[in-house]
């Protein structure tokens, strides 16, 4: 039996990295899904899956583009059984005193936001069906520094407690919500750093700091959001699940690899 047989899902930022390997993977286990993008990728993603998808073009910190998915995916559908609100923006690196204003409300508008109006638009549909899941797309940057700029690690704090606070204010309702923290990932958000260790044949040193010593795969963690999202997870509410390799188990240490003994 396939875990979504049937189940009307949306995925947000289907157009590439963690949304599309979700839109494809929820599929491929029975969803009927809305592949939603502000790219032209969300279209390529729900051709990829074929006639159980549907393609539209959001921003996932519009208003009325969050409620046209939602609507799309009722019409098409007959309701909402997840929303992987998934959709984000990087910002750059720029430290505090790099970072305008602008750019801070921008990555803000995207990241937070976001997610606040797929709960907000989303939640009552999936409650009428009798329950389900949403699934946010935080990060480690949310947890300490050290992961991101000061405008994405702050953006990801942010998604980590609305989740928290979504899950309380949806009691009753049948309706789960938690956040899925990935660490380094290769997606498009990430392109630059993999191609420039390619391109100096240092591509072994992505994701060293990690104790699996390896960066992540889309398809790592779009595993990790099916799960949160299916019956698998029914006691899992209000939750921040770090899939990162380790990374966040600890502070900052000199190691010996393992097996060897300190001089």
């Amino acid at each position: 039996m396939m875990r979504f047989e049937g189940k009307s899902v949306i995925v947000t930022g289907a157009g590439s990295g963690i949304g599309r390997a979700a839109a494809i993977a929820f599929a491929a286990e029975g969803a009927r899904v809305v592949c939603a993008d502000l790219s032209d990728g969300a279209a390529a993603t729900a051709t990829t899956i074929g006639p159980a998808a549907r393609a539209i073009r959001m921003d996932a910190g519009s208003e009325a583009d969050v409620i046209r998915t939602v609507e799309l995916a009722v019409a098409e559908h007959g309701g909402i059984d997840v929303m992987f609100a998934n959709a984000g923006i990087s910002g750059g690196l720029p430290g505090i005193f790099d970072t305008d204003a602008a750019l801070f409300a921008e990555v803000l508008r995207v990241n937070l936001l976001g997610p606040f109006l797929a709960i907000k638009h989303a939640a009552p549909r999936i409650a009428r069906r009798g329950g389900g899941a949403i699934v946010l797309t935080a990060s480690v940057a949310g947890l300490r520094s050290g992961a991101g700029s000061p405008a994405y690690s702050a953006s990801k704090a942010g998604v980590i407690n609305l989740a928290q606070v979504a899950a309380q204010q949806l009691s009753g309702s049948n309706v789960r919500v938690n956040a899925l923290l990935p660490g380094l990932t290769e997606t498009g958000m990430t392109a630059p750093v993999f191609d420039h260790a390619r391109a100096v044949d240092k591509l072994d040193r992505i994701g060293r700091l990690n104790p699996l010593r390896r960066a992540a795969q889309p398809e790592e963690l779009a595993k990790v959001a099916l799960f949160l999202a299916s019956a698998e997870a029914s006691y899992v509410n209000g939750q921040a699940l770090a899939a990162d390799g380790g990374l966040s188990s600890s502070h900052p240490v000199t190691r010996q690899d393992y097996g060897q003994t300190a001089a």
